[in-house]
């Protein structure tokens, strides 16, 4: 483990301070299991939301899937429509460990693969979004992870000292993007294994209360 001492904490969002499921409205749209795997397999992918997250509209999203699955139209129209849905609730004890961190004056700001306007949405649901000092949002610099780029950009819009700073994300791609960006990094699994990372990154949580997430 390296001795550097952590001065900065960047958080991921998805999976990690809130749930996010595409599949939940979709099991009542397509409720045949089999034919909406083949939807997400063929039509609204991973690969396909992916580019919503570097800042592509959801009207030219949409157009695309349209013109190559017209007889799809309405489930294409309902990915957006339902978004709401997919991103169903926080992930409390994470979020408590977030508060904790803020309320004990720690740097702390968030980098996230999100859409510019779903965002915004979330934002507005969950106010705890607008605790930390700042946000990268890859849908608004047109970068994603885990383009080293966006490490980059988030660390010079923050004043980051990469040696110094602590990423924490559920996918191994990005931790490995954040590392090749010089900066220490975590896989998030739950906030039990967090708070474990954190200690021995050297970051030792004084306040240790519950608080609720909104």
């Amino acid at each position: 483990m390296s001795t550097i001492e952590i001065r900065h904490i960047v958080f991921d969002i998805g999976k990690v301070l809130i749930h996010y499921d595409p599949q939940i409205p979709y099991r009542c749209l397509i409720p045949d299991q089999a034919e909406r795997d083949w939807f997400f397999a063929n039509v609204c992918t991973h690969d396909w939301n992916v580019e919503q997250d570097r800042g592509r509209s959801w009207e030219e999203a949409e157009s695309l899937l349209i013109e190559s699955h017209p007889e799809r139209e309405d489930h294409i129209r309902a990915f957006r429509r339902h978004w709401h849905e997919m991103v169903p609730h926080a992930y409390t004890e994470t979020v408590t460990l977030l508060e904790c961190l803020v309320a004990e004056e720690r740097d702390v700001t968030m980098l996230t693969n999100f859409a510019s306007d779903t965002f915004r949405e979330a934002l507005k649901r969950f106010p705890f979004l607008a605790l930390p000092r700042g946000v990268t949002v890859s849908g608004d610099v047109g970068l994603i992870k885990p383009d080293i780029e966006i490490y980059r950009t988030h660390a010079q819009t923050f004043d980051l000292d990469p040696a110094a700073t602590l990423f924490i994300d559920d996918s191994m791609a990005n931790v490995e993007g954040a590392r090749a960006a010089g900066w220490q990094a975590v896989h998030f699994a739950d906030a039990r294994k967090l708070r474990s990372d954190l200690a021995a990154h050297g970051v030792h949580l004084a306040r240790q209360e519950r608080r609720a997430a909104l």
